[in-house]
């Protein structure tokens, strides 16, 4: 997810210098053994006007890839770097933080547009694509529809082709041997869309905060007036639809959805919808004892809230929230908890009904 909307804001950022002709380099953590604050698939864009985008670890050896990228941008040549904070090196590299591992970082001068990948990523339905990195060559993009880009070897082509065919659709980054040559498969698939029903005025700063770990969002609203973009400029859709309406503008697969109108009557309109569909995570927002009134509206034999497996009400951790910011805080750590199957405690688990305590 986190590599999705970086890689996303990389291509912009390319396409942005490309109008200009200015020269970049692309570092990428192709390997880490061990520990590290930044896993495979990780870019940082340095271009030569002095702007960059995104980053390959916490901050500790930005400084270091940023001089790489530099020298790279001089040479034209590109560089495997490999850092290293294990005690029994000597030569080791203080990757800080706590972390205790080997990261190897590729740098190389950009000479495509990845316009490919670039188009994969765009509109409100995004593909999986895989991007195919051959060390010291080439750049290879492959969707399930097209390829773009050239290895320099027609075996080495249709053998990486096949590769990366086989990994589209799934979460992967790997460095990996192909025939006798090095070639890093980064395979992404779009992240998964946050439905938020309601666009009041707290729901901006959960959109930013949503979109800012990676989330693609979308804001549905029955009040037209309230789909400003001006007021949601992190949003992929706004999205003008009732509850009725819902189902023919979301892929339930690939959805978590947020139930927040403020108004009983939308709020069940949007609830009745999204409990019609296999969304793994519905999150409502406000007092149990309204959600579970909500439920006696649009299905009156259904169990309570805290009963149902994929409703979340109310919405959000327990860590005792003071305004939208907090609200919005304690709803995207939950959805990123229920995704990767962490255990935490939820509001609905909480025992008595004061949530801001």
């Amino acid at each position: 997810m986190k590599r999705w909307s970086e890689t996303r804001r990389v291509l912009a950022h390319l396409e942005i210098i490309s109008r200009t002709g200015t020269p970049a380099a692309l570092a990428t953590v192709v390997r880490v053994v061990g520990s590290a604050y930044r896993r495979e698939g990780a870019k940082l864009l340095v271009c030569a006007d002095g702007s960059m985008t995104g980053n390959v670890s916490g901050g500790c050896l930005e400084q270091d890839v940023i001089e790489v990228a530099r020298r790279v941008l001089q040479s034209g040549a590109s560089e495997l770097r490999t850092y290293c904070s294990s005690h029994d090196q000597v030569a080791a590299w203080d990757l800080g933080l706590g972390c205790e591992g080997q990261v190897e970082v590729y740098v190389e001068p950009v000479r495509t547009a990845l316009s490919l990948a670039r188009d994969m990523m765009a509109g409100s339905h995004p593909a999986a694509f895989v991007l195919c990195t051959l060390l010291h060559g080439g750049t290879l993009t492959v969707s399930s529809t097209a390829c773009d880009g050239d290895l320099g070897a027609g075996d080495l082509n249709r053998a990486v082709l096949a590769r990366a065919r086989a990994l589209l659709g799934q979460d992967y980054a790997g460095l990996e041997v192909c025939g006798d040559r090095s070639v890093f498969f980064d395979a992404l698939e779009p992240a998964p869309e946050l439905i938020v029903c309601g666009a009041g005025e707290d729901v901006p700063a959960l959109v930013r905060l949503a979109a800012s770990v990676g989330f693609r969002i979308a804001v549905l609203d029955r009040r037209r007036g309230r789909l400003d973009a001006a007021r949601f400029p992190e949003a992929d859709r706004l999205i003008h639809a009732d509850g009725e309406q819902l189902l023919r503008v979301i892929d339930p697969t690939r959805s978590y959805a947020v139930v927040m109108t403020h108004n009983f009557a939308d709020d069940a309109a949007y609830l009745g919808a999204l409990l019609s569909t296999s969304v793994p995570y519905i999150g409502v927002l406000g007092p149990r004892e309204r959600t579970d009134r909500l439920l006696e509206t649009v299905r009156p034999n259904r169990v309570p809230a805290r009963d149902d497996a994929r409703l979340y009400a109310p919405v959000g951790l327990d860590i005792g929230t003071d305004g939208a910011e907090q609200v919005a805080l304690s709803i995207v750590s939950e959805i990123l908890a229920v995704r990767s199957g962490r255990p935490v405690q939820s509001l609905r688990e909480r025992e008595f009904a004061a949530i801001h305590a």
